[in-house]
């Protein structure tokens, strides 16, 4: 039987599948078509705002204005600190696709040598905030420019931008008392004000560079510019002008610091001087020096370690940070201690055999003079710096009291207003020491601070500081660099300034009689330096030990190596009726400080008191002048 055929196309079937296949897509569509809608309406309307700034970011960039650093100046108007055109190497991280890459073509490109590749690397990745400019390098040759330039395409965030670096014409005769600026680093950058320093590469470091750095550095501006798709400067929006730092007068006289370089010629050893009634410190001069534009760049490896390993010390502000013993310098402020105290009258005299023997103890704390020098009273002590009455003198008092009054010159403390990183230098006492050593003190250490040995470390500065105290009869007035800062003078009462020192008349023209009668006395220990003063000059001279002799030991120069040798100090103040100046001098290892201190401190006192220009040493026409 033949099978039926069976029918090969429902026609009903097809269309209705058509119809519903039709009515899905439709519904896609039309649902995928809401969607569309809907999230153009929601970014169309709804975020709207952030879109249209995100858009407006991408072709509109705001760039900090970093502000002029201001001027230094010294009092007589010469420039001391000064701005420089330069050109930087900039390099923002985020604009860069390959930072490795672009690293090593920029070694190639400025020709770096091997030993600076690595530090030029460490700054490439030092933290910034988002999008601000890492300092690569400074003071750009030509060369590199031009090489930079042809290459600029292959070169995304990698900016050359036209800034003005700090200079300093007398490096290394100012280098630590002005300090220096340097490239921020990163410790530095989390405690900056963000706003405020962006765009700025340089921060003070160290000296009045580093105390008025708020001053000098001013604040910074900012511009709005368009760019194109690479980040490039296409034109200017808008900008608000930085405000520059404020220019700074100071009280240093360069005439007055080169003399005093000039005096330690070489020599290892500092000289300040200050102006008793105003506090103003006339030079501040360690030496040796360095060059501090070279940190100003970016010093190199190869020639900060030759600082560091050089054995004088060039990086070391003897000035402010030395600690030396004070030797005889201290036996002005020792004499005014016992007299305040009443542990001695000026007329007190006391019997010299050349020692001095504590109650029921055999050792003989020695004289320099071993004969001794007979009957001494306290201007005679202080002209011939017998070391037997300030034995007697320190017994007297005790080290409780030593400590109160010598710390009310100014000892043990930080004395000057302004000055970066100073010294607090050692005043010893009874809690210092048993908190140090956990030990008693002994009626010996208060014999060797008597006369500026043991523990006690004075700085030069503290010891000008307390001569100036010691001139001005007993009136604080503290120390300070700054003249001027703008416009507006520093004013001479400081706060924190220290309680002046009530004492009778007579007792300050009793020392200072016998601090004169060291420089014009028959005895005086600097008496060859004091002939042919045109003025009143009151000194002292010192010889600070190294290193502690035994009971019976001499000393001998000649037998000790020149770093073991005593240091010579010397302080002194001028006119005595009037002072003008107050002057402390140390030359390391150079033996007597009669011999070979007492000149320094005559001369920086001629130069200042003795010229008719106020301050400025004499030149050879005054000088014939005044001889005429």
């Amino acid at each position: 039987m033949r099978k039926r055929r069976e029918t090969l196309k429902n026609p009903e079937n097809a269309l209705r599948i058509f119809r519903v296949r039709a009515t899905l897509a439709g519904v896609v569509v039309v649902l995928l078509s809401g969607l569309l809608v809907g999230r153009l309406c929601y970014l169309q309307i709804v975020q709207h705002e952030v879109y249209s700034t995100r858009s407006e970011k991408n072709r509109v960039r705001v760039e900090p204005l970093p502000p002029t650093r201001g001027l230094i100046y010294d009092r007589n108007g010469q420039l001391l600190a000064e701005n420089r055109p330069t050109y930087n190497l900039t390099l923002v991280r985020e604009r860069v696709d390959d930072l490795d890459a672009t690293l090593e073509l920029l070694v190639e490109l400025l020709d770096l040598p091997d030993e600076e590749v690595d530090a030029f690397k460490v700054r490439s990745r030092q933290r910034q905030r988002p999008y601000q400019p890492a300092l690569l390098m400074s003071d750009l040759t030509e060369s590199q420019i031009a090489r930079l330039a042809v290459n600029r395409h292959r070169l995304p965030g990698v900016e050359v931008q036209a800034q003005l670096l700090r200079f300093y014409p007398d490096a290394e005769i100012m280098s630590h008392a002005l300090g220096y600026v340097g490239r921020i680093n990163a410790e530095e950058l989390e405690s900056l004000d963000p706003g405020n320093y962006a765009g700025t590469h340089f921060i003070g470091k160290t000296g009045v560079e580093r105390f008025y750095e708020d001053q000098l550095h001013g604040r910074a501006g900012l511009r709005k510019v368009e760019t194109n798709a690479r980040g490039r400067v296409l034109r200017e929006l808008g900008h608000t002008d930085p405000e520059p730092g404020q220019d700074l007068t100071l009280t240093l006289d360069m005439d007055m610091q080169q003399l005093a370089v000039d005096l330690l010629d070489g020599r290892r050893g500092a000289i300040v001087a200050i102006a008793p009634q105003t506090g103003e410190i006339l030079a501040m001069a360690s030496v040796p020096g360095f060059d501090t534009n070279q940190f100003v760049t970016g010093i190199d490896v190869k020639s900060y370690r030759g600082l560091q390993s050089d054995i004088d010390l060039p990086l070391f502000d003897r000035a402010t940070r030395g600690s030396y013993p004070a030797g005889s310098t201290i036996k002005p402020f020792m004499a005014m201690a016992g007299l305040i105290e009443g542990a001695v009258t000026p007329d007190e005299v006391i019997y010299d055999p050349g020692y001095y023997q504590l109650p029921n103890d055999d050792r003989r704390y020695r004289n320099w003079l071993r004969w001794g020098h007979g009957r001494v009273n306290l201007e005679r002590a202080l002209a011939v710096s017998n070391n037997t009455y300030f034995y007697s003198l320190a017994h007297e008092l005790g080290i409780d009291r030593i400590d109160e009054n010598l710390g009310a010159f100014g000892f043990g403390t930080r004395v000057a207003a302004d000055v970066a990183g100073q010294g607090d230098g050692l005043l010893p006492s009874r809690d210092w020491k048993k908190a140090r050593f956990n030990q008693p003190w002994y009626p010996g250490e208060t014999l060797s601070v008597g006369i500026g040995q043991g523990y006690l470390q004075i700085t030069p500065l503290q010891l000008a500081a307390a001569t100036a105290v010691l001139a001005n009869r007993g009136h604080w007035v503290r120390p300070r660099l700054a003249k001027r800062i703008g416009d507006q003078p520093v004013p001479v009462d400081l706060p924190d300034t220290p309680p002046d020192i009530e004492a009778p008349e007579n007792y300050w023209t009793r020392v200072f009689n016998g601090m004169e009668k060291v420089l014009s006395g028959r005895e005086g220990t600097a008496r060859r330096t004091g002939a042919g003063l045109q003025y009143r000059m009151a000194g002292k001279s010192g010889t600070a030990q190294v290193f502690s002799l035994g009971q019976n030991q001499k000393y001998n120069a000649a037998e000790l190596r020149e770093r073991l040798r005593d240091h010579a100090l010397f302080m002194a103040f001028a006119p005595v009726e009037d002072p003008q100046i107050a002057i402390s001098v140390i030359v390391e290892n150079a033996g007597g400080g009669s011999t070979h201190a007492a000149g320094l401190a005559r001369a920086m006192a001629d130069a200042w008191i003795l010229d008719h220009n106020a301050g400025r040493p004499r030149t050879d026409e005054t000088a014939a002048e005044e001889e005429d």
